[in-house]
Parts: structure tokens; C-alpha cells; sequence
């Protein structure tokens, strides 16, 4: 098995715009939601897009901690918990509340959220296998040992080509 780092998939911030407009196209007929709960810190970008194309007004922020040195997950700490009028605003169970992240991982986060509100919609615009299944609409699948470079986590470098890499 490779190691997470060699099968990298940086997204540029022009491909992640187009992704997360693409979510919102997916997500337009599953709605309407009441309100955002956005997965922080990672969900914040998207959930900014997918609120404006979506006409979403009321966003709420739910913020767990998993990554703790970007590498790898440790123990997931839940920071914030979403506000109760929020988590009223779709009920006991959380229907009519899109919930969304970047990405579905292990699904270890997305299990504590979808805790919170088991009827909610859950989006995120990348998904791999392990987590897909605690998903309901997500654009991209990449392999469980791929890492994904989002742009906000990337400066201009130069990137070895992918042969390079796979000799390591």
C-alpha cells in the first residue's frame, strides 16, 4: 500500500469553485433547506458558494476537530456544537437542513454530525470510499489513500511528475 502523500490530488481554486458550483446544481432539486450547519473549517468555502448559487441566508457553523497536525486524524473533538434554533428549524431530526464539508474521509466526522441532525441532507464536494456511504450527494470520488491539496493549503510549487513519485 502506498503512502497517503504519493498519490496527491491538488484542486486549484479554479477547479474547486467549479466543483462546489457543481454541488449546488446537484443540490438544487433535493432542497429547499432551511439553513446551512457548514463543517468547519474545511466546509467554509464551499458552504459560502453553495449558499450564494442555493439563495441560502441563514448559515450556522458546526466545528469538529480531527486533523490536528494535517497529516493525520487523531481523536475528533467537537469545538461548537450547532445552535438549538438552528437544529429546531428542522425538527427533532434535522430534515430540511443541508449540511456541508469539503470532504468525506474515514466518515468519522460526518458520523458525529449526522448524530446531531440523522435526517439532514449531508453534500461535500469530495468523497472517498470509506465515508461515501454516510453521504447523500457529493461530486468527486477519489481513492481512500489519495490526499487531496485544497487550495487554501497550497502556494505555487513546482509538483514532481506523478512517475517520479511512484519510484519513491
Amino acid at each position: 500500500m502506498s503512502n497517503p502523500q504519493n498519490k496527491a490530488f491538488p484542486v486549484s481554486w479554479d477547479q474547486f469553485h467549479r466543483d462546489a458550483r457543481a454541488l449546488a446544481w446537484r443540490l438544487a432539486s433535493s432542497g429547499p433547506f432551511q439553513a446551512v450547519v457548514c463543517i468547519t473549517r474545511g466546509g467554509l468555502v464551499p458552504t459560502a458558494i453553495v449558499a450564494r448559487e442555493l439563495g441560502i441566508k441563514l448559515i450556522e457553523t458546526v466545528c469538529v476537530a480531527s486533523y490536528h497536525d494535517y497529516t493525520s486524524q487523531g481523536e475528533l473533538r467537537v469545538l461548537k456544537e450547532i445552535a438549538e434554533k438552528v437544529v429546531a428549524l428542522g425538527g427533532p431530526d434535522g430534515a430540511g437542513i443541508l449540511v456541508i464539508d469539503d470532504l468525506v474521509d474515514t466518515g468519522k466526522t460526518a458520523r458525529v454530525v449526522r448524530d446531531m441532525l440523522p435526517k439532514a441532507h449531508f453534500a461535500t464536494v469530495y468523497a472517498k470510499p470509506l465515508g461515501r456511504p454516510l453521504v447523500d450527494t457529493f461530486i468527486t470520488e477519489v481513492s481512500q489513500d489519495t490526499w487531496i491539496y485544497f487550495p487554501w493549503d497550497l502556494g505555487l510549487a513546482f509538483q514532481e511528475p506523478i512517475s517520479d513519485v511512484s519510484r519513491g
